[in-house]
């Protein structure tokens, strides 16, 4: 039924219907789900200490003999300056005082780059079908590694700048993530949180842009959605929030409960919590800190100083979805991709028959 199936015969999968990696919130069993009822299972293991990528890779093999995608990060060493830390510390005080925190911590964590060779050693191991990349692209002699060894490459593009860099640096496919997007934006430098393309004006211009074929993410919630991304000109989409209400998403309960009383409005881009640009709740927090803003550490080093606040109140909590999170529905994963598969074909069906939605 799908009038494009670049993506299905790239990625040898029925339904061109990608699962978000979303480190935390996406399961070996949300994407497993996913890949057998057709679609693209994917994980985060950004974080992923080597016996942790290991396993993941055999629990996805355990549980479904079809394809699956890992996900990294393509990011340079963290490398706060003291000057930065000061002036965060004491931005940050005063909430660490109303919440009987103590002091903020000037110990940041050592973190090492993103994407590295141990990890490329590790992929080469492993073997998985396909890796996608945030925040950039690594450099060619580990894409042509990957390739040689079988393994197919997505990257993730905010701009048409960007997708043009994927496609120049040997990603298989590119996906245009527009503003409506949650969780971090995939921008290949930290860029500000009032910077950014919606979905609709986005993908016709990475279509236009490259040969590769383009994966629409950002809003995508229903078969409504999905039809859209094709008539733009998308070869598939990704869906990351629509899945976090899923049986199978680790999404812990009270990001579930926010999800199913959600509204448009709910959420702003802020890079407040991580140090980098991303798509959450819309708090107090957030909200405050926008309006004094003051330089930040590194990505992802903010986390711990922003972590014991949003552990401690709600008004502080870190909750990544997308502005399409009323849309959810509660199901298992199997069941949402057959149920976005009949929506689409059911909106395909219509404009056939020169009707704007379906009967």
């Amino acid at each position: 039924m799908w009038p494009n199936r670049r993506l299905c015969d790239l990625f040898k999968i029925e339904h061109p219907i990608i699962q978000a990696p979303m480190a935390g919130s996406a399961t070996p069993e949300l994407a497993a789900a996913v890949s057998n009822a057709g679609g693209l299972g994917s994980l985060g293991c950004a974080s992923m200490l080597p016996d942790g990528l290991r396993n993941v890779a055999r629990q996805m093999r355990a549980l479904t003999g079809r394809p699956f995608n890992l996900n990294f990060f393509v990011i340079p060493r963290p490398d706060t300056g003291d000057a930065v830390l000061t002036q965060v510390i004491d931005r940050l005080r005063p909430y660490y005082e109303e919440l009987s925190l103590g002091e903020p911590s000037r110990r940041l964590p050592p973190i090492g780059p993103g994407f590295d060779n141990e990890k490329l050693e590790l992929l080469l191991e492993i073997r998985p079908p396909i890796v996608s990349f945030h925040f950039g692209i690594p450099d060619a002699a580990a894409v042509g590694r990957l390739k040689q060894a079988g393994i197919a490459i997505i990257g993730t593009a905010t701009n048409v700048a960007e997708a043009r860099k994927l496609a120049d640096g040997g990603a298989d496919a590119v996906i245009a993530q527009g503003w409506e997007a949650g969780g971090h934006r995939g921008s290949h430098a930290p860029n500000g949180p009032g910077d950014g393309v919606g979905t609709m004006a986005l993908v016709p211009q990475v279509v236009d842009a490259v040969e590769l074929p383009v994966i629409a993410a950002g809003g995508i919630a229903d078969g409504r959605g999905i039809a859209a991304a094709f008539a733009l000109g998308a070869s598939g989409v990704q869906i990351g929030t629509g899945f976090l209400s899923c049986d199978e998403a680790g999404t812990d309960a009270p990001r579930r409960a926010l999800i199913r009383t959600a509204t448009d409005m709910d959420t702003m881009v802020t890079d407040v919590f991580t140090g980098r640009a991303a798509r959450a709740r819309r708090t107090r927090f957030a909200l405050e800190m926008e309006e004094s803003r003051v330089p930040l550490p590194d990505f992802p080093q903010m986390v711990a100083l922003s972590a014991p606040l949003s552990d401690a109140k709600e008004d502080f909590a870190f909750h990544l979805y997308g502005q399409a999170a009323a849309l959810n529905r509660e199901l298992p994963a199997g069941e949402l991709v057959r149920t976005l598969v009949a929506e689409t074909g059911e909106v395909f069906d219509a404009l056939s028959a020169g009707k704007t939605t379906p009967a």
